[in-house]
């Protein structure tokens, strides 16, 4: 008997996943973008068993189309999961995938740290339906046991959190929450599956905008959920009767992205580092948060769970961040969004973060001077020398 063929790199999987297999006559290389609203059916029974789900196939554009489909066969052969579903948004896949497992009575726990809307989202919005949240923090898991109540189903995490970069003990919270009979649900937003794949570590639900690393660009817009086919088909309904559907154009744009992800990660994340050693070196600068230094508060869990690196994101507390910003104008921008192949500037006092009260704004250490740096994939000499000559500025 043979032996199993070995599992592709990340780096071919990412640049063929989800791809059908193409018949030996002229083909495109590349998927057709399929912008149409609305497929014709030879007669009734093939109309009935796409319906029903019997036979896949596209019939209408709010339930999904062909382009759809492809990048969600990517996404869960990348994240290693057994579905995946893509949405309007990364709030809308979160929305779905959440809501797909939660009603009226449940109870959920998330960390502090999460993204600004999603904390929005799970403090004003889901106990208007009649769900109760708790904010704890992550990385302390006494805490987080003391939170689960016998109707908890879900507690949410994110893999690095944003823009502190505080990284939770994934193992030991899918631990903790099955022993409890909920569910751990990971937003992997920063880190990409080329870092980290949170489900081979015990989550059930992976989460990511795919407008930042998946698509990389800046030119694609959505959100996906991986998971077990039955959550994952609960938030394909919540999903599909809300309208979040992503767009076939966005669709097709993230699996042209998604193809040299393994490349860009490399890339962004030796880049991220040696940006990092430098800035925690600078006397205008008072903190860097990276789990790549030393000092970083989980940097063993770190260097465990993250062998290939820790992507192109990290924060700095500078001296004088508004004339810090002023003095990268023209050559770093300043926008409020992150992942891009150039490098950019956050500000999550005034963006990610401004939904959350100013006390507790403060309170998780995101203050007026504290700047989100996302770095790219330019030359690492080059970028050195424009946040130094900032510095001195």
């Amino acid at each position: 008997m043979s032996a199993p063929k070995p599992a592709p790199d990340l780096t071919t999987l990412a640049a063929r996943a989800g791809e059908e297999a193409r018949p030996n006559r002229s083909a495109p290389l590349v998927e057709p973008i399929y912008q149409s609203t609305v497929y014709a059916f030879a007669d009734l029974d093939d109309l009935d068993r796409a319906m029903s789900g019997e036979e896949p196939a596209s019939f209408y554009y709010r339930n999904g189309t062909p382009n759809a489909a492809t990048l969600e066969r990517a996404l869960a052969a990348l994240e290693g999961t057994e579905a995946a579903l893509v949405a309007g948004s990364g709030m809308a896949a979160i929305s779905a995938a959440l809501l797909g497992v939660l009603q009226a009575g449940d109870h959920v726990i998330t960390d502090a740290r999460v993204y600004g809307v999603t904390y929005a989202l799970l403090q004003e919005e889901f106990p208007r339906l009649g769900i109760e949240v708790s904010f704890v923090d992550a990385c302390n898991h006494e805490e987080v046991a003391a939170a689960f109540r016998a109707n908890t189903r879900v507690l949410h995490v994110e893999s690095l959190t944003n823009p502190l970069m505080t990284v939770p003990d994934l193992p030991a919270l899918a631990a903790l929450a099955h022993e409890r009979g909920a569910l751990l649900s990971v937003d992997n937003t920063f880190a990409s599956p080329a870092m980290l794949r949170p489900a081979e570590h015990g989550a059930d639900l992976v989460t990511h905008s795919v407008s930042k690393y998946l698509s990389g660009h800046s030119t694609a817009f959505g959100g996906v959920a991986c998971g077990r086919a039955d959550l994952i088909a609960q938030a394909r309904t919540r999903l599909l009767r809300l309208g979040g559907t992503m767009s076939a154009f966005d669709a097709w744009m993230t699996l042209q992205g998604l193809k040299t992800l393994g490349l860009r990660m490399r890339a962004h994340s030796g880049n991220a580092q040696a940006v990092a050693d430098v800035l925690v070196n600078h006397p205008r600068v008072k903190a860097v948060y990276h789990p790549g230094l030393s000092d970083h508060p989980q940097f063993h869990l770190a260097m465990d769970l993250f062998p290939q690196g820790f992507g192109g994101m990290l924060s700095a507390d500078i001296e004088d961040a508004p004339g810090f910003v002023k003095a990268l104008a023209g050559r770093i921008p300043l926008a409020p969004s992150l992942a891009d192949v150039v490098t950019t500037l956050s500000w999550p006092w005034g963006t990610s973060h401004r939904p959350l009260p100013e006390a507790e704004r403060r309170r998780l250490g995101i203050t007026p001077n504290l700047l989100r740096l996302s770095i790219g994939i330019e030359d690492i000499g080059d970028l050195l020398g424009e946040f130094e000559a900032a510095l001195e500025a």
